[in-house]
């Protein structure tokens, strides 16, 4: 109880602390900000595909539940300054676990609302030639 208290005032201070992990770390900027474009895609936001966003925030990337809505928000305010080739840029260095992961986080949107939509294949297919993934690597994983 003191901790949450603790917590919460802490957060007043210093802002979320989600989004002040998403805010400090370039990287996950960038895949946060793919895949919502993901979410994008086929022109609409389906409950299931924030279902499976807010899965991989909070189990892949250890961002609060109680965070998620804020760093949906600084994304959408933050994240206009950054296009899709900026964002996966970022990922060129990286090692190919970590590429992979994008790509599979990608697909993993894609088919949250069982129906890929052309936009969502092309969308995926780009990616991962620009992450220089094979699309049998995302599946097999």
């Amino acid at each position: 109880m003191a901790t949450a208290l603790l917590d919460r005032i802490r957060s007043i201070f210093e802002g979320d602390p989600g989004v002040r992990k998403v805010a400090d770390d370039p990287v996950l900027s960038a895949e946060l900000l793919m895949l919502f474009r993901m979410i994008l895609a086929d022109g609409s936001v389906s409950e299931s595909e924030m279902e499976a966003f807010r899965g991989i925030c909070s189990g892949s990337f250890g961002i609060p539940e109680d965070s998620i809505d804020a760093v949906i928000e600084y994304l959408n305010e933050y994240g206009y300054e950054t296009n899709g080739s900026q964002a996966i840029a970022m990922f060129r260095d990286l090692d190919i676990e970590r590429r992979r992961l994008l790509a599979q986080h990608m697909a993993e949107i894609a088919k949250a609302d069982h129906h890929l939509a052309d936009n969502e294949v092309k969308l995926l297919r780009r990616t991962l030639e620009l992450l220089d993934i094979s699309p049998v690597d995302v599946v097999k994983s």
